[in-house]
């Protein structure tokens, strides 16, 4: 059965909303620029109530410097999700936990050589000049299924409740992962969309 992350979520009742929809993983941004901004500390306060085989992600931009290892350690990630290239050198530092890296989508290009470095797995986004990611924009699905990767992989960009399933049964993922699409303001989710979103990813 396919995984559901989702991400973004910035209170204790959205996460709390979501494990009951039946999530398999919650994704913590921790990116400066994002509206979905949290801090370490009240990231920290939501995962103490996750229950087990929930799976905490954090969302990080690899800008030098970044304090990546120390948020993860702090906040007890289970999984790091590395937006903005991932390094082999800093995936060989992050060997502590599992790490997932973004690559945003264009066109075929941007999938040649995804494979390297490896990684736990791979979240496949929208491109977008501005935004990292949570855009609601899809890319052409039809890229990645002839791309075919062999590290596991989630799909990322525009779905909703809508079009998970559809996504799914073409692109036959790992995986899902939405922000926007189950919003009602950045942050903020909606009960209802995350409730339906769960349940047709599930039956796909």
């Amino acid at each position: 059965m396919v995984r559901v992350k989702i991400c973004g979520v910035t209170n204790l009742a959205d996460a709390r909303a979501a494990v009951e929809a039946g999530v398999d993983a919650l994704g913590f941004n921790f990116d400066l620029a994002s509206p979905r901004r949290i801090t370490p500390t009240a990231a920290r306060d939501i995962i103490a109530y996750l229950p087990p085989f929930v799976t905490s992600v954090g969302v990080f931009m690899t800008v030098a410097g970044s304090p990546i290892r120390a948020i993860r350690d702090y906040c007890r990630l289970g999984a790091v999700q590395l937006h903005g290239g991932a390094p082999a050198v800093l995936v060989r530092t992050l060997r502590k936990g599992p790490v997932i890296r973004v690559i945003r989508v264009r066109d075929r290009r941007d999938l040649a050589g995804v494979d390297s470095p490896r990684v736990a797995a791979l979240l496949f986004d929208a491109f977008d000049p501005v935004r990292a990611g949570g855009t609601g924009k899809p890319f052409d699905w039809a890229l990645l299924h002839r791309a075919r990767p062999r590290t596991p992989f989630l799909l990322a960009g525009g779905l909703n409740p809508g079009n998970v399933a559809r996504a799914i049964r073409l692109i036959r993922p790992y995986g899902v992962d939405v922000s926007s699409g189950v919003e009602r303001a950045p942050g903020r989710k909606d009960h209802a969309r995350m409730r339906r979103f769960v349940a047709a990813a599930k039956s796909a």
